[in-house]
């Protein structure tokens, strides 16, 4: 999904072998220095070819280098192809023994007044850019000041963090924050102060807490979550190649889910680019055997035909969508049209 994977960079890859020490008698003399204002020539630097995420294969290929005059045009032509037939990979075999996916439950839509009923909340999400805005931000606050990977950090530091382009991850899970801690206020545990706030403001008294917005959300992941919670923007304007993958190519529990909770560039949206492209398997896809659990399952020379490519519909009353991890491949969307989108596993 659009999940981006941390990379190590080998510095055997690019760092020259140390040369053995050489008594001045065999050192070459430099030549003299160029007095004429003309500059030497050098050897070239070889190319390195560096390792990438896998939301970033492909972003240096001719046809990804433009950025998009209207972005927003390009998306709303495009159709969401949500009828498209279910992808065998060439390399299967034997199909007798793998388990079939069931037709429709591949990608499944809800809505936010699905998951917090008699509140408005789907209408005031699609219709107001600043409700999405501070639900965002304030969400982005609360769990970075409660992360202990970023405790420390300098203010000069949070603030790059928290810019609204840039992604930012940790959990959705806050009863692990909050134990034995109190709110000043009411004396019950809130991790999701700034949120809490924000949806009381629009939402209005019945509204839940940030707490329990986020927990309500997590529990739609099913059994055995892993509790990380990305909030991704991506690559925005230009037209990138498709990346497929899967984020862990695992359901723990069997019915373990990805929860993908779209940000809208513009109010009353209705059209693709907000969630991430997908591809639905006739089958059941497991990671290989002895693949690192939470890492992605990379497939970067995959290419599949557009008619088997869905690209999720974003409107109100589909703000949400679930899948298991090993019934789709999936990838950034070739031009994502979005705030950002929020990943709930």
């Amino acid at each position: 999904m659009c999940n981006a994977a941390t990379t190590h960079l080998n510095l055997s890859e690019v760092t020259p072998p140390r040369r053995s020490r050489r008594s001045s008698s065999d050192r070459p003399r430099r030549p003299p220095p160029n007095r004429s204002g003309a500059s030497r020539s050098r050897t070239p630097t070889p190319n390195v070819e560096r390792k990438r995420a896998p939301h970033q294969f492909d972003h240096t290929k001719a046809d990804a280098r433009p950025f998009l005059e209207d972005a927003a045009t390009f998306v709303k032509e495009q159709s969401p192809n949500e009828d498209a037939p279910s992808y065998i990979f060439p390399e299967e075999g034997d199909l007798s023994e793998k388990t079939e996916v069931v037709e429709g439950s591949h990608i499944v839509s809800m809505s936010l007044d699905d998951v917090f009923p008699n509140l408005d909340f789907s209408e005031k999400f699609c219709s107001t850019e600043e409700f999405r805005k501070q639900i965002r931000s304030s969400m982005r606050e609360d769990i970075f000041d409660s992360t202990p990977t970023y405790a420390g950090m300098s203010e000069k530091a949070r603030k790059m963090l928290l810019l609204p382009d840039s992604s930012l991850q940790g959990s959705w899970n806050c009863k692990q924050f909050t134990e034995g801690a109190s709110d000043n206020e009411g004396g019950t545990n809130i991790r999701m102060h700034k949120l809490t706030n924000v949806l009381k403001e629009y939402l209005g008294e019945e509204a839940p807490t940030g707490d329990e917005f986020m927990e309500t959300i997590g529990k739609l992941c099913g059994s055995k979550p892993s509790t990380h919670w990305i909030d991704i923007v991506g690559i925005t304007d230009r037209k990138i190649s498709h990346s497929w993958h899967q984020d862990t190519g695992s359901s723990p529990g069997g019915d373990t889910m990805t929860v993908l909770l779209g940000f809208p560039k513009e109010d009353n949206y209705d059209g693709v680019g907000v969630f991430s492209h997908a591809v639905k398997l006739k089958h059941e896809r497991l990671a290989p055997e002895g693949h690192p659990s939470n890492e992605p399952v990379i497939y970067p020379g995959l290419v599949v035909d557009d008619e088997y490519i869905v690209k999720p519909r974003f409107a109100k009353g589909s703000e949400i969508i679930l899948f298991r991890d090993i019934d789709t491949v999936h990838s950034a969307p070739d031009v994502a049209y979005r705030a950002s989108v929020m990943r709930f596993m």
